[in-house]
């Protein structure tokens, strides 16, 4: 399996230092965006509409946000809404998605 390039903005509330919270972007669209340019609409800058998040920083597996933790850490309960919060709030990174080496968790298959 091959390794893939993703690009992705990382928001880290202050009073949790561990925990990040992630949405993948298209890097073109986002930094126009970001630089100003609101006229693109969300779903050209953002790949999902899913806020991620390991509870352990950059380890451990992903996983989509809770209603709970976007109240706790972004103030509402609308994704889309703590979506824009995370992407003016956050910082732009790109890296490689490592796939997982195990091609099922049940042995039996």
């Amino acid at each position: 399996m091959s390794n893939h390039q993703v690009n992705y903005v990382v928001y880290r509330p202050d009073s949790m230092p561990t925990d990040q919270y992630i949405v993948i972007v298209n890097p073109e669209a986002y930094v126009s965006w970001r630089n100003g340019d609101k006229s693109i609409p969300l779903v050209d800058v953002v790949e999902s509409f899913q806020i991620m998040t390991s509870g352990q920083g950059q380890q451990g597996i992903m996983g989509q946000v809770s209603k709970q933790q976007l109240h706790a850490v972004f103030g509402t309960t609308k994704e889309d809404e703590a979506i824009v919060k995370l992407l003016e709030q956050g910082f732009f990174r790109s890296g490689t998605l490592k796939p997982n080496d195990k091609s099922s968790r049940n042995s039996s298959n």
